[in-house]
């Protein structure tokens, strides 16, 4: 027992060991999310979500608080506006787009006010993953657990609210209710995955994993476990190719997923012909 403790101890002093577990795990939770993004068309949703997560940190930084708690705090606030604003009627794709960049607009504009936040800026933007900590580890399982639980949970029900929400009132079903089970989820995934692969990025990690794995999957389920699989791959091998190449990390994991996206793509046309 202790021999097999003292192994895993060595093997999480390993940097890459902890990217590459950091990026496993956040895949668990933006492959399912990511496959209720796609379906729903939530594409600008998660961007406003993200963006909104650099004015988080900068109110964490200036506060002197977790920069977690900040980004939750944040996120949370932003797709509570979004889901307000899409439950009254508002035409979503020019309402998204101005807060997704007002939102990333206001929060260079915060961080530039924090003393010595501005060094670390490139880290919130596009990731750090190479710098994650074993704390930092647990709380990207801890959150991607959260977030599958709830998934899991509410999986039959928000399947029946994505399809059509007329059939979800006829079950017995609260539409609105399922939409702010996605927002909690969202927005946690938001929060753990900020050091990851940054603001900008954290809506493709969600996306294209799931768009790959639409044309790979016959069911709703096999979809959202393809779209792990390609997430994690993509983690996996982005990680190597910024080891080879010295290239950034984290856009290095998004463009393998988006050569996974184009592989899926061909592979899927093929199999129609």
């Amino acid at each position: 027992m202790t021999t097999s403790m003292t192994m895993i101890t060595t093997m999480l002093d390993d940097f890459l060991i902890r990217a590459a577990l950091a990026g496993v795990g956040l895949s668990l939770a933006t492959g399912p999310l990511g496959s209720f993004v796609v379906w729903r068309r939530m594409a600008y949703f998660g961007d406003a979500t993200s963006h909104a997560a650099i004015l988080g940190v900068a109110l964490a930084l200036a506060a002197d608080l977790p920069v977690t708690f900040g980004t939750l705090v944040v996120a949370l606030a932003m797709a509570f506006t979004v889901a307000t604003l899409a439950a009254r009627g508002w035409a979503m794709d020019t309402t998204l787009g101005v807060l997704a960049h007002s939102a990333l607009a206001f929060g260079l504009v915060a961080v530039s006010f924090v003393p010595g936040a501005r060094t670390d800026l490139s880290a919130w933007l596009f990731g750090d993953i190479l710098a994650v900590t074993r704390g930092d580890l647990a709380l990207v399982w801890g959150g991607a657990a959260l977030v599958l639980g709830l998934l899991v949970w509410r999986w039959q029900a928000l399947l029946t609210a994505t399809v059509n929400e007329d059939l979800a009132h006829a079950s017995g079903l609260n539409p609105a209710r399922e939409r702010l089970v996605l927002t909690l989820a969202l927005a946690v995934v938001v929060a753990v995955a900020i050091k990851v692969v940054g603001a900008l990025l954290i809506a493709a990690m969600l996306i294209i994993p799931a768009a790959a794995a639409r044309g790979l999957a016959r069911t709703p389920e096999a979809m959202a476990a393809i779209a792990v699989v390609i997430g994690a791959g993509s983690a996996i091998a982005g990680l190597q190719l910024s080891l080879w190449q010295d290239t950034p990390a984290g856009p290095s994991i998004i463009a393998a997923a988006a050569l996974l996206f184009a592989l899926s793509a061909a592979f899927g046309r093929v199999g129609r012909r």
